[in-house]
């Protein structure tokens, strides 16, 4: 058997013979409760195997036509790509007839067949006013000037015809494809003795092979794949397009319904806030209005909860708008997904549209960065490319982790990897520094811009320095410390300024020229530490010796720090570079004399207190020179 992963759906008005025709078609009864059989109408969903006459093998789904199941009818058009629409001879054009078209129109279904039965119920010109209202009602639909066929299932008038036709149009109709992470909305779970629970529904993308781990969202379970089934036969993969039954093991199926999903780990999850496009029906009688109360469906599943316009203050008939759902209840889906809008009460479709983000918050109506991003997403749906590119450009954390990125997208880590490359290739992305990070070149352009613009703040504020530490920068953009470190580093690339061990910046070409005051106190700073030897003044001992303010004083000190004329030992202790020089030259020397850093002679030598040489010594410390061991101190081991 070779299944082509298409799947058939009928469309139409209650009691137009959409089962009695899939029954003909198949042999299969697609009616599967009591009820339903009792009742004559079809309530849930049903599932057949249509066999073509080229020995390959697609799937029927029939829908239920009566106005109260048109929620189990919108379950199963997400799963549609071609539409057999039903519409009896002596019925005619009926509530429902539009109502479904308008829904697989809405779902992105862009292909079908249209079917007019009980032919034999009614003569021939009646049969003729059935077909050209049913035609004239399709005009300006994707099924204008779709092939139409006359039927009777009863007598088989028109039978072969269908079939002929059918098979020419799956033909024509693109096949789903197996790209992608691997994810199915629930149509049905039951239990089945001795093998455990069973889930059935459309994949809707990738595939999944007998052995692999799947997961259960919302309820967040994880089980191994212990068989599969498509169209009732046993096989190894299971793939999107396919009518799929699995068998998954330590799940408790009476915890999972439909409108849950199985999927790859770790890719999807649930969802309270979702944005999206969205289009009113053409012949809406009343306008959506901001916060109208509504249910979403996509999927199997259907979620209460508040529709936010973002960029109109009402949709009319036919028109089109950014929304924001705010619901009360978790939905799994992605970008790309398309949706059904129904009015919570009374209960009447409204709209429908595609899934354009999963969202982190609430957006705001009417910003134009937001309806902006919404756009660009938007255009993107259909390019893999294109939709990477518009995520990287609007991630928040502007530098992402390739395997985030492959969540966001929704595809296999290899294939996210190729399609980075691809962007690369085409000067659209960049992974600077190391690990496997990307970042979009406009956000990388925009951040530098942000570093730039950050140290020349601070030299505005600071002019008597020369450089600048990081952690001011990092104060300064909000940056993450590693995205920081390689934006410093692209700039140091560039030449664009200098990186000091210790966290310094410095610009190329950055001059410091002081004022003629500055100037005396500086040099008048210098005499003094470079007198105090090892016994330096702490910094306020020494503005108040020279009667300068404690700001004014920390200026100089700062720009001689810069300059190399002296050194911060840490707090209020400075110290000249001279005396630091000849500290260093001594410690070392001690310690290979010694062993280990003999602190008594230390001090003897420089003629010093312990006062000062304890600040002395724990800056040589942190700046690597010596490290502690037990209760004394060695030079640190170079490697």
């Amino acid at each position: 058997m070779e299944i082509q992963p298409i799947v058939i759906g009928t469309a139409g008005h209650i009691d137009h013979g959409k089962s009695t025709l899939v029954r003909a078609l198949t042999g299969t009864d697609p009616d599967r409760w009591e009820e339903e059989k009792a009742r004559g109408m079809t309530i849930d969903l049903g599932f057949a195997r249509f066999d073509l006459p080229s020995g390959r093998t697609v799937g029927i789904v029939d829908v239920p036509g009566h106005e109260r199941f048109v929620r189990n009818m919108v379950a199963g058009a997400t799963g549609i790509d071609l539409v057999l629409l039903v519409v009896a001879a002596d019925d005619g054009v009926m509530p429902q007839t539009r109502e479904h078209l308008a829904i697989m129109e809405l779902v992105g279904v862009e292909r079908g067949v249209v079917v007019l039965t009980k032919v034999d119920l009614v003569d021939p010109e009646l049969a003729d006013l059935s077909e050209e209202i049913l035609r004239e009602t399709l005009e300006g639909t994707f099924l204008e000037g779709a092939p139409l066929v006359r039927l009777s299932a009863v007598t088989g008038e028109g039978m072969e015809e269908l079939r002929a036709v059918l098979a020419h149009e799956v033909e024509k109709t693109p096949p789903r494809s197996t790209e992608g992470i691997f994810r199915m909305p629930v149509q049905r779970v039951f239990s089945v003795r001795g093998f455990g629970t069973v889930l059935t529904g459309i994949p809707v993308s990738g595939s999944v092979e007998v052995g692999e781990m799947l997961e259960v969202l919302p309820l967040g379970q994880r089980g191994k794949v212990r068989g599969l089934q498509a169209y009732h036969d046993a096989v190894q993969v299971a793939r999107a397009g396919h009518s799929t039954a699995i068998n998954l093991s330590d799940i408790d199926h009476r915890r999972v319904t439909r409108g849950d999903v199985v999927a790859t780990p770790g890719f999807f999850r649930p969802l309270k806030m979702v944005g999206g496009k969205l289009r009113a029906l053409a012949d809406l009688e009343r306008p959506i209005v901001n916060r109208m109360r509504v249910r979403v469906h996509t999927g199997t599943a259907d979620a209460l909860g508040e529709l936010v316009l973002l960029d109109a203050q009402e949709l009319g008939g036919g028109e089109e708008g950014l929304v924001q759902f705010r619901l009360s209840e978790p939905l799994v889906c992605a970008p790309g997904d398309r949706f059904v809008v129904r009015l919570a009460s009374p209960v009447i479709t409204l709209g429908g549209g595609v899934i354009l983000e999963e969202s982190r918050y609430r957006l705001k109506r009417f910003k134009a960065f937001v309806i902006d991003e919404l756009e660009r997403q938007a255009s993107s749906l259909n390019s893999p490319l294109a939709l990477l590119e518009a995520q990287l450009a609007r991630h928040p954390d502007r530098w992402v982790p390739l395997d985030e990125l492959a969540v966001i997208l929704k595809r296999p880590r290899s294939e996210t990897a190729a399609l980075l490359a691809e962007l690369e290739e085409k000067g659209k992305a960049s992974s600077p520094g190391p690990g496997e990070r990307w970042i979009h070149v406009d956000t990388l352009a925009l951040c530098l811009d942000q570093v730039r613009d950050a140290i020349g703040r601070y030299f505005e504020e600071h002019p008597t320095r020369r450089k600048v530490d990081v952690r001011d920068l990092r104060s300064a953009t909000t940056f993450d410390p590693a995205l920081l470190a390689v934006l410093l580093d692209e700039l140091a690339q560039g030449e664009e300024l200098l990186l000091e061990p210790g966290g310094l910046v410095v610009p190329r070409g950055r001059r410091v020229v002081l004022d003629e005051a500055t100037a005396r106190l500086r040099e008048r700073v210098l005499e003094s530490l470079e007198g105090a030897g090892f016994q330096p003044p702490s910094a306020s001992a020494l503005a108040e010796r020279l009667g300068v303010g404690a700001g004014e004083l920390r200026a100089v000190l700062e720009h001689l720090v810069d300059e190399g004329e002296i050194v911060h030992l840490g707090g209020e202790a400075f110290i000249a570079a001279g005396p630091h020089g000849r500290a260093r030259e001594e410690i070392i020397e001690n310690c290979r004399r010694n062993g280990q850093l003999e602190i008594p002679e230390l001090r003897d030598r420089l003629g010093t207190t312990r006062k000062y040489l304890i600040p002395l010594l724990e800056h040589f410390d942190a700046s690597g020179l010596t490290v502690r061991r037990g209760a004394g101190r060695v030079l640190r081991r170079r490697s």
